[in-house]
């Protein structure tokens, strides 16, 4: 997420001349004798009794900080909910300080159990080092409550957070509150149906909102959703401070300045050369221009600059970059701003935040949405992923597109050049850019029929081809081997495989031609011999397909990574003798339709001529994003494909 310092400066400023009051947690505490009930015909397994969260804006020392209080009380009622909770986590870290933490446990019977401080214990995560502070519960039984509260003083976060309050399960009583110097004014926003955030008028020493509110459902997880970012929250960020008539705090206009400043630095001729260089390098001394010259840069990056944590300045300056190929996010991102701009290709900076996690909100300005970079090529209407080493040119990671972001370009006045910022939507990659196409050449032994011969052709383009396409150059041999079988052996794990191939493996040619498997194998799985007849389960060599369930009524809307198609032609050499009695099972045709547009659709159907029957099963799915009220259109689209996978064809004599 974007951080900037530059507000501690205004701040410091007013800070001598602003009276403060007590802190609000220092007489913050929980009842001594809590009476905390559950409703006997309750099935639940937990319930939130309480979930408080208060903070509050504080000048100290020589700057602001915040102290951020969570109180929380949970009643558990099953084994699996008391594993669950029988350990809670604190945000403890180097850069802050625990100042509060009280827990306990009051039983079904009302006994109260307090921990000591020999209950909670710090241990060290193996992967980064850091320390950790949590609570360790004993003596929960069904039935029991835990609760514990703690307060936290930390480097304040003001230009924008987000507090998730709904939970799978229900919540009792949701509080929230934020304390701050009378001339530090927020702004707030609830989403998903939590109440506004209302300002506290009758507190005058300093400035306080609240919310309330009580019997908060549960929001329960259902597949194809962006579950966590449609559950109820606040944001909130600092919007003005009124003793220096600053206005707009967190504004975007800001952020751009700031970020085009970063990006875009004036570089010494030395660099220079070293630029020039590394073109050199990447190119093979190639003359390139536009999208190939793209390419070629992204291909050379992302194979050869390693991507390193932390924060040493040497992973970020352009001249460390170049000379050593190892570099943080940051440096990342400023060598392809650099090498863009140096060779006159026109782009811009987007960030933006992953739509599964986080809707980017046009008309709220917060920080707190801006978390991953793209860069957007306007003259091809393209983007990249400057970071991810999984995405490549013209297919940037899936969840940042159908998303809004803030685009940063370059403008300039005289010699004076700055970054303008400005909301837009970011398209979703269009379905045909995305595309599994499969071809199948079907025929039987002569002397055998139940013995199937395939001949197979699957093409993978787009987020598909992304899968594995760009690193073909970094996978051995045998796993190459594995992967191309592997289309086979998914049908029929005893398949006989005659050959195998693939088709434009060179990884450059992503985005540019799909990248084929083909292989040629039989087997037996597929044809079963039933009295004279045979039946030939022609459904299956597609692949198993998704079926959706649903027993409960749909509540969150579906959300797919991206859109796609699917183009399935199966061409089949009836044995001689023999015709198929049942043709008409291959016609499934369902459609959601917007407009006068199909925006879903599965559709198979057949053509005949002699014994050559030639088996059409196309598939598009042309939008991410589906309404709740349409949920059944979509259900029985994407159903579709499970129920053509489920066709047996009857081969009877003539």
């Amino acid at each position: 997420m974007i951080k900037t310092k530059l507000l501690f400066v205004i701040l410091f400023v007013v800070q001598l001349g602003t009276a403060q009051d007590d802190l609000f947690f220092t007489d913050y505490d929980w009842e001594p004798t809590p009476n905390y009930t559950i409703p006997e015909e309750t099935e639940d397994d937990i319930i939130g009794v309480k979930d408080k969260i208060a903070t509050e804006f504080y000048f100290e020392g020589d700057g602001l900080v915040e102290y951020f209080l969570e109180h929380k009380v949970y009643w558990l009622n099953s084994d699996e909910k008391i594993e669950a909770y029988n350990k809670v986590y604190l945000p403890y870290n180097n850069s802050s300080e625990l100042k509060v933490n009280k827990a306990r446990v009051i039983t079904k019977e009302g006994k109260i159990i307090e921990l000591d401080d020999s209950k909670i214990l710090t241990a060290q995560d193996e992967e980064t080092g850091r320390n950790y502070k949590y609570f360790a519960f004993e003596g929960v039984t069904k039935g029991s409550f835990i609760e514990y509260y703690y307060v936290v003083k930390r480097y304040p976060r003001y230009s924008g957070n987000r507090l998730t309050f709904q939970k799978s399960y229900q919540i009792k009583d949701i509080e929230f509150d934020l304390y701050a110097p009378k001339n530090l004014v927020f702004e707030f926003k609830s989403y998903n149906n939590i109440p506004e955030v209302e300002r506290d008028t009758l507190m005058k020493e300093k400035l306080h909102w609240q919310l309330k509110t009580n019997n908060l459902n549960g929001l329960l997880k259902e597949e194809v959703s962006a579950y966590n970012a449609l559950k109820g929250s606040v944001i909130y960020k600092l919007d003005r401070n009124t003793y220096s008539n600053v206005n707009d705090i967190s504004s975007y206009s800001k952020v751009a300045q700031n970020i085009y400043n970063f990006y875009y630095p004036e570089i010494s001729d030395k660099t220079t050369k070293q630029l020039k260089k590394f073109i050199s390098e990447a190119t093979n001394n190639k003359s390139l221009e536009g999208e190939a010259l793209i390419r070629k840069l992204e291909f050379y990056i992302k194979n050869n600059i390693v991507v390193a944590d932390g924060g040493s300045d040497n992973l970020k300056d352009l001249s460390e970059v170049i000379k050593n190929k190892v570099a943080s996010e940051t440096g990342i991102l400023k060598l392809y701003t650099t090498l863009f701009k140096y060779l006159g290709i026109k782009h811009e900076i987007v960030i933006t935040s992953d739509r599964q996690e986080l809707k980017f909100d046009k008309d709220f300005e917060a920080n707190n949405f801006l978390t991953d970079f793209l860069i957007y090529f306007n003259k091809y209407k393209t983007y990249m992923s400057p970071i991810e080493l999984d995405s490549r040119y013209g297919y940037p990671p899936s969840n940042l597109t159908d998303n809004y972001g803030l685009f940063i370009k370059e403008v300039k006045v005289g010699d004076f050049a700055s970054g303008l910022g400005k909301i837009k939507y970011i398209k979703p990659i269009p379905a045909e850019k995305t595309v599994d196409k499969m071809v199948l050449d079907i025929s039987f032994e002569q002397d055998n029929i139940a013995n199937c011969k395939v001949k197979l052709d699957r093409a993978m383009s787009g987020y598909y081809g992304m899968y594995f396409h760009p690193i073909m150059n970094l996978i051995k041999q045998e796993n190459k081997d594995e992967l191309v079988e592997s289309f086979a052996t998914r049908l029929d794990k005893d398949v006989t495989i005659n050959s195998k191939a693939i088709v434009n493996e060179d990884p450059e040619l992503f985005g540019i031609k799909p990248i084929h498997f083909v292989i040629d194998f039989e087997s037996e799985a597929f044809t079963e011999k039933a009295g004279r007849k045979y039946l030939f389960k022609v459904g299956e060599l597609i692949g198993r397909q998704i079926e959706m369930y649903q027993e409960k009524e749909r509540v969150l809307p579906v959300e797919n990574d991206f859109t796609r198609s699917y183009f399935r032609t199966i061409n089949i050499t009836i044995p001689e003798g023999y015709k198929i009695a049942n043709l008409d099972d291959i016609n499934i045709k369902n459609t959601y339709v917007v407009g006068d547009k199909e925006v879903l659709i599965f559709d198979s159907y057949y053509e005949i001529d002699g014994n050559q029957l030639k088996i059409t099963a196309d598939e598009h799915y042309r939008k991410n994003i589906i309404d709740v009220t349409h949920f059944e259109d979509y259900r029985t689209v994407i159903n579709s494909a499970a129920d053509f996978n489920k066709v047996v064809l009857v081969f009877e004599p003539i």
